[in-house]
């Protein structure tokens, strides 16, 4: 025998292996041996020889290889000289790389002269680079594991669909020709797409590759010796390409290829062009196919017209909402798995089987279905890759990363450890003993028995995991348990929703749940019931409205005042009736719902805000985020992300993400407010601050857009604007004194520092008056251009230099020049609660040094009391004196905040020029502390001051959240009041 007995070293496979292991080695001498005899009568070279001056770790290799895989024994007993091609191209080391690969195909394909020559090229092809896995994959050189021989299986797959296509168009080219050229004159080729794991790039050892085709346009085919409409030559093209694949021939076959997936399954067209592709998923494209879209991959053809494709089809695949029926749809495509597991006694199937593969991809799959439109991170066909995201947007804790990665990469190598033993697709564990034995030798675990209880501890934790993102949260609750506090169970509430209880059932459930008024409860959920919109429903809606409501009923009963809650909540409700993945949203998440009820209870216009803008419930699901405000840092880098993820010219979705995010932040900073978790003048703080950003946004958007059209303006110092915008919007009023209210409006001023004959410098050349006017009323534009999201704020320019009849823009020098010989003491006033929020920063402190000497000027004191008391006066008959018995207005009677507002500006232009320190601050509140500080005022008195101010303040933000006039009661305010007044009269 030419291979001595102990070639194979033994010494670490199992007993119950050695006697197989040392059969194969006997096929293997024969085989050596027979090529040796031919070698000798042809002349060619043996690989005996070879063979037998393998090195020692490599026969250790070997030994491990045939002991576990019947196709690596049986692919070498067929063709010995592929162990030594494979060493001595370092292949049973390393991944080739996909350049060398497309290379050794090639050289091969040059060789056929026909399509039955290409298929044996082919298959030969993948059989000797799948004999190169399996041995890397079972041995485990450095740098390989599982995820590495996932993707040389993949890059084995492209490489043949590619190499097998080339070859087929130009095989074919002198029959048809070749298609038309695009509208755009670019050549138009076959486009497939990779489905499955061949999309995300993961292929098991032995996998069908499922795939798509299309075709960019319509046409005809030009310059063979007849023509084909295109869809007649893609479809022959692609039924050649399946075939040189999947067909089974001498040399087996190179890949399963299924063809399923694409629409209409084996009743639809093969090939599909771009247009009939996108009505098709718009129009028609159901639940489960944007779940196999997730992962679709251009993998052969024409991959730039590929990623058009996709680029179409995304909107069908990820929301721009978060699509909470996603869950719904996995959950019913895994209980239909669940039945078919069941059915054919497949428990276990790792793939299938409780806690297999299959719910480790559908916990991410889940996620990336329902938050994949908002967080674009997570548009990745690759699992690996989005599992390794979900803790980096706080979708999954980094433990249960930590938990399902090393598990799912756990059940992938046992996956192609089964398949690696006969090159078959299977997912199902031996039942035979030796295989038995193989896959845990594969494993690297001592016997079966530790292979199984490894497998169980897995499967367990996958499970776990599964539940806690897939469960329907019905299942959670005991239906037949009842709330200690009302003793109401679910299914009461279903009844009950449903009319299906009489007026007295109906009315002694609400009753116990402490309805306060029954009837009229039960009349508001008829009415819901009964409406229109219900009524007309989709079926898929209206179950999801249907499994909602016993849940929002049991929520609501929960709340403080439950009869307050409903009345809030169901305008909601009506509001997302169209929009029912909102409605899934509530269903999946209890907490939410719970929330919910808390803040409508609270505030109704909280209630109004979110059911003028559902996309809010978002906010619910992230109590962290919910109840604690984002700092300025934090917005402006949540901002800058959330706009980094949309392209730069689409404006309308960039306003769109600005709006939502401007009405997301302002319902933490509500939702805080109400729970009490932040004190007043920090409401008013983070209210600001978002104003702030987005101002600060929209100023980068409206100066890019125009910059792009028109170039950069000139500066007065001669030289040009560049990025940075040479622009200051300057905050007056509550933003400027940093004391914004829910749904205040924003007082703005708009200030440029650019030379006054100066001109842009790009093709469409703008003088500099010109081009900072049309910056302005964009910056206007964009502020209050409403979207489906609303708008951002109602914009006041009235406070700019000579008012309405003023310019839009003012150049710095004109804005100083004005303030010192135009200015009324009122506007002198205002530009004490002025400030920059955004724009240039030199720019910024040219403004504050200006701002610093008008207001540090000497003024006649009697003469500035005058004018002070005068406008106060006016806005007193104008505003004031409205109110009720027993009332006064918080803002504008006497002892109001108006009052207060005015003893400061008054302060600060009647000191400063003694008292700098008054000029630094736009706010009340540090103005009264600098009166104290500089001993200007007693402490006492601005103690006082101060406590009067914030009561005032609070009471008027509370009025905001309850949708009540900003209304006090003297009783509540007459300590302040006095404070206040007692001031303004000395």
């Amino acid at each position: 025998m030419p291979l001595p007995d102990d070639f194979l070293p033994t010494t670490d496979i199992p007993e119950p292996l050695r006697a197989p292991l040392t059969q194969r080695r006997e096929r293997l001498a024969q085989s050596l041996e027979q090529a040796d005899n031919l070698a000798d009568m042809t002349g060619r070279e043996s690989p005996l020889e070879d063979w037998l001056e393998l090195s020692e770790a490599r026969r250790v290799e070997l030994a491990r290889v045939l002991a576990v895989s019947d196709f690596a024994a049986e692919t070498l007993v067929r063709y010995p000289e592929w162990l030594l091609h494979l060493d001595a191209s370092g292949e049973l080391d390393a991944v080739p790389e996909p350049e060398a690969l497309r290379a050794w195909l090639d050289e091969r394909l040059e060789e056929a002269d026909d399509e039955a020559a290409m298929h044996a090229a082919i298959r030969r092809f993948r059989r000797s680079r799948m004999l190169g896995i399996v041995w890397r994959d079972l041995t485990r050189p450095a740098g390989i594991d599982m995820w590495a021989t996932s993707v040389a299986v993949s890059q084995l797959a492209e490489t043949c669909l590619e190499g097998a296509l080339v070859w087929l168009e130009h095989h074919l080219e002198p029959r048809w020709g070749r298609p038309a050229p695009r509208h755009d004159g670019s050549e138009q080729r076959l486009v497939v797409l990779g489905m499955g794991k061949l999309g995300a790039g993961e292929l098991n050892l032995s996998s069908d590759i499922d795939l798509i085709f299309a075709f960019p346009e319509k046409g005809a085919t030009e310059g063979g010796r007849k023509s084909l409409e295109h869809q007649e030559y893609f479809t022959k093209l692609g039924q050649r390409l399946i075939t040189a694949l999947d067909a089974v021939t001498a040399d087996g076959f190179a890949f399963r290829v299924d063809m399923r997936l694409r629409p209409l399954g084996d009743g639809g067209p093969l090939v599909g062009n771009f247009s009939s592709l996108a009505s098709y998923y718009q129009d028609q494209g159901r639940e489960w196919e944007r779940y196999a879209m997730l992962k679709a991959r251009p993998v052969a053809g024409d991959l730039d017209a590929g990623d058009e494709l996709l680029a179409a089809l995304r909107p069908f695949v990820y929301r721009k909402y978060l699509d909470f029926g996603a869950i719904e749809s996995l959950r019913e495509l895994k209980g239909m798995i669940n039945r078919e597991v069941r059915r054919k006694g497949m428990e276990g199937n790792i793939k299938l089987g409780p806690g297999g593969i299959r719910e480790v991809e559908f916990v991410v799959q889940a996620f990336q279905l329902i938050r994949g439109g908002r967080d674009t991170e997570l548009q990745v066909t690759s699992l690996k890759t989005a599992l390794q995201r979900l803790p980096e947007l706080g979708l999954l804790p980094p433990e249960v990363v930590d938990e399902l990665l090393p598990d799912y990469v756990f059940l992938r190598d046992l996956e192609h450890v089964l398949q690696a033993l006969e090159d078959r697709q299977t997912q199902s564990l031996p039942d035979d003993d030796l295989d038995r034995e193989r896959v845990a030798l594969a494993m690297g675990l001592a016997d079966w028995p530790a292979l199984m209880a490894r497998l169980e501890e897995v499967r367990e934790r996958v499970r776990r995991h599964f539940d806690a993102v897939i469960a329907d949260p019905e299942e959670e609750m005991d239906e037949a348990a009842t709330r200690d506090d009302a003793g109401v169970a679910l299914e009461q509430w279903r009844a009950l929703w449903r009319g299906e209880l009489d007026d007295g059932e109906a009315g002694s459930l609400l009753d116990g749940a402490g309805f306060a008024d029954a009837a009229v409860a039960a009349r508001r959920l008829a009415s819901l019931r009964q409406s229109r919109q219900v009524q007309t429903m989709q079926r898929i809606g209206y179950e999801r409205l249907d499994a909602l409501m016993p849940l929002l009923l049991d929520a609501v009963a929960g709340s403080e005042a439950p009869d307050t809650a409903l009345e809030r909540v169901l305008p909601l409700i009506e509001a997302v009736l169209r929009r029912t993945a909102y409605l899934a949203l509530l269903r999946e998440n209890p907490d939410a719902l719970g929330h919910l009820m808390a803040l409508c209870s609270a505030s109704p216009w909280i209630a109004e805000q979110i059911a003028r803008y559902p996309i809010l419930l978002d906010e619910l699901l992230t109590p962290d985020t919910l109840y604690t405000p984002a700092d300025k840092a934090r917005l402006a880098d949540e901002l800058r992300q959330t706009l980094a993820r949309l392209p730069e010219e689409d404006e309308e979705a960039q306003l769109e993400a600005l709006r939502v995010f401007k009405h997301a932040q302002v319902l933490h900073v509500a939702a805080s407010d109400i729970v009490g978790t932040r004190h007043l003048m920090k409401v008013s703080d983070y209210l600001t601050y978002i104003a702030e950003v987005i101002l600060e946004a929209v100023l980068a958007m409206a100066w890019k857009h125009l910059t792009r059209k028109h170039g950069y303006p000139e500066l007065a110092d001669g030289g040009r604007a560049g990025a940075e915008p040479a622009f200051l919007i300057v905050g007056y009023g509550k933003l400027g004194g940093i004391e914004l209210g829910y749904g205040s409006d924003l007082d703005l001023v708009f200030v440029h520092d650019a030379a006054t004959q100066g001109s842009t410098d790009g093709e469409r050349s703008l003088d500099n008056a010109v081009f900072f006017t049309r910056l302005g009323q964009r910056i206007i534009h964009l502020l209050t251009a409403v979207t489906p999201a609303g708008s951002l704020y109602e914009v006041d320019m009235r406070l700019r230099p000579s008012g309405n009849s003023g310019l839009l823009v003012s150049s710095l020098s004109a804005f100083a020049d004005y303030q010192r010989r135009e200015a009324w003491t009122w506007e002198h006033q205002a530009l004490v609660r002025a400030r920059v929020v955004a724009g240039h920063p030199d720019l910024a402190e040219g403004f504050a040094a200006i701002r610093r000497e008008i207001l540090g000027h000497r003024r006649d004191t009697a003469e500035l009391r005058a004018e002070v008391v005068k406008m106060r006066d006016k806005m007193r008959q104008h505003l004031g004196g409205k109110s009720g018995e027993g009332e006064f207005d918080l803002k504008h009677d006497p002892g109001g905040m108006v009052d207060l507002e005015f003893l400061c500006q008054y302060a600060v232009l009647a000191m400063g020029h003694e008292t700098p320190e008054l000029l630094e601050w736009s706010d009340n509140m540090r103005i009264l502390e600098t009166l104290e500080a500089t001993g200007r005022l007693p402490a006492e008195e601005c103690q006082r001051l101060r406590e009067a101010y914030l009561a005032l303040r609070s009471a008027a933000h509370r009025a905001s959240l309850t949708r009540e006039p900003a209304r006090g009661h003297d009783e509540a305010f007459q300590d302040h009041r006095r404070v206040v007044i007692a001031a303004w009269e000395r």
